[in-house]
């Protein structure tokens, strides 16, 4: 059923990752194509879409507690409030059962129909959460960029994985893979767009549905593509990623030397209870190969502390495979057992205090490793892409480099969604800092590109 929104005003607010934004992308996309305008907060929107991530326990919190300020406003005026997204898709009966504020619930696969939904959603609820097995395509037109030089390019949804730990398959569904060539048109339609993310729970599973085309196959058309200067993906899991990746990761300068590649644990043991489908030897071999043939490459991963049965062993193996890889930046979180996850069905026998413990010495620990990275790119002219000014404030202004590396600097004008050489002169844990070169891209500071 076609709707028309003429005359509402729509915002969206987004918890999560990468692929939650872009789907607030969408989102937004589709309801405005729809006909409604663009809110710029909650207080004066006749339509609040809140997009929701399920993976961290944390995550849901915040939802909750954001759901909370909302259920307080709409005592005052009338608007549709809907909930999108994983947890969504994992807590539908219970968002609209225990939360009458709550009009509308939409899991990831319903998002075309959102206008539909909103539509019926405004004499009852609705709750929309069907899995299908075929790709939905959305696309450039039905996408809001929230950046106009930096693109997220969806290649696939779903996870056949199973993780113990990890709720995916059941928020987001099986594997599901786009048509190489609507991803090829999307980035050709990203014009302005000198950024290319590609998103997807595990992108080196990615086959083409109509050629079998692998997802190195992939990574080369996209690289073809007139105009994208540098090209990420994201995320990556170890046990699928394939020489023939490495290699074109190699063979293509616009791929940026940044992976991030899961690890959650150090332990072997943990590892196998985890389900994750490899070792930590294999992974630390994963790790050799990738840095022979890419010697520039910056690391990112994922750890979890605390995981079910975890001793003070596999805790210090941990410790242990972060000094030895030396990771440009982790992200790293207490374990907490998600609905519907093999994990879940067990004891969760690691107490809340020694889990706090890992995790301040495991994030110590990291600081120190990333504070040494930082330090080795002092001294050094780096590229990097303008994002506007800096949170630090004093009128400098913010980037990040081709390895991901946020760089906090001063130009003679905001360089965003440019690229500007910067002289690096000093670094912390977190950033590097520096100074934009006049004999550089001077074209920024023309309004020149």
């Amino acid at each position: 059923m076609s709707v028309s929104l003429t005359g509402l005003k729509v915002f969206v607010r987004t918890f999560g990752c990468q692929m939650n934004e872009n789907d607030s992308e969408h989102i937004a996309g589709i309801l405005l194509g729809a006909g409604a305008a663009r809110a710029e907060g909650p207080e004066d929107a006749d339509i609040v879409v809140v997009n929701t991530c399920a993976v961290r326990q944390k995550s849901e919190e915040k939802l909750y507690s954001y759901l909370g300020r909302l259920s307080q406003m709409k005592k005052k005026r009338r608007f549709l409030l809907g909930v999108a997204g994983c947890v969504a898709q994992v807590r539908r009966a219970d968002l609209v059962g225990k939360r009458p504020d709550i009009d509308f619930v939409a899991g990831p696969d319903s998002y075309l129909d959102l206008p539909e939904i909103v539509g019926r959603a405004a004499e009852s609820p609705v709750i929309r959460t069907e899995f299908g097995r075929d790709w939905k395509e959305i696309g450039a037109a039905s996408t809001v960029r929230q950046s106009a030089w930096s693109a997220f390019v969806p290649v696939m949804e779903g996870c056949d994985n199973f993780c113990a730990y990890c709720i995916v398959p059941f928020s987001r569904g099986r594997e599901k893979f786009r048509p190489l060539p609507s991803v090829v048109e999307e980035v050709r339609a990203a014009k302005s767009a000198v950024e290319i993310q590609l998103l997807g729970q595990n992108v080196n599973s990615y086959r083409d549905p109509g050629s079998g085309t692998g997802f190195a196959g992939l990574l080369e058309a996209v690289a073809a593509v007139p105009g994208v200067e540098w090209l990420r993906f994201i995320t990556s899991h170890p046990k699928s990623f394939g020489d023939d990746i490495i290699r074109a990761m190699a063979a293509h300068p616009k791929v940026c030397p940044a992976l991030h590649l899961p690890l959650q644990s150090g332990s072997s043991r943990v590892l196998e209870r985890m389900n994750r489908g490899y070792t930590r030897e294999e992974y630390l071999a994963l790790v050799g190969r990738l840095r022979r043939s890419l010697p520039e490459l910056l690391l990112m991963t994922d750890i979890i502390v605390g995981f079910p049965g975890e001793t003070e062993e596999d805790f210090e193996a941990t410790c242990g495979l972060l000094r030895e890889v030396g990771f440009a930046g982790i992200f790293s979180f207490r374990y907490s057992p998600r609905p519907l996850t093999a994990a879940a069905a067990g004891p969760d026998d690691v107490p809340l205090e020694v889990k706090r413990r890992r995790l301040i010495a495991l994030q110590a620990l990291q600081r120190s490793i990333q504070a040494g990275i930082y330090r080795s790119f002092v001294g050094r002219d780096l590229r990097v892409l303008g994002t506007g000014p800096s949170p630090k404030g004093a009128g400098r202004f913010s980037g990040r480099t081709a390895g991901n590396l946020v760089v906090n600097f001063d130009a003679p004008a905001d360089p965003a969604g440019r690229f500007v050489t910067v002289r690096i002169t000093g670094s912390g844990p977190y950033s590097l800092h520096g100074s934009a070169l006049e004999n550089g891209d001077v074209s920024v500071f023309r309004g020149e590109n």
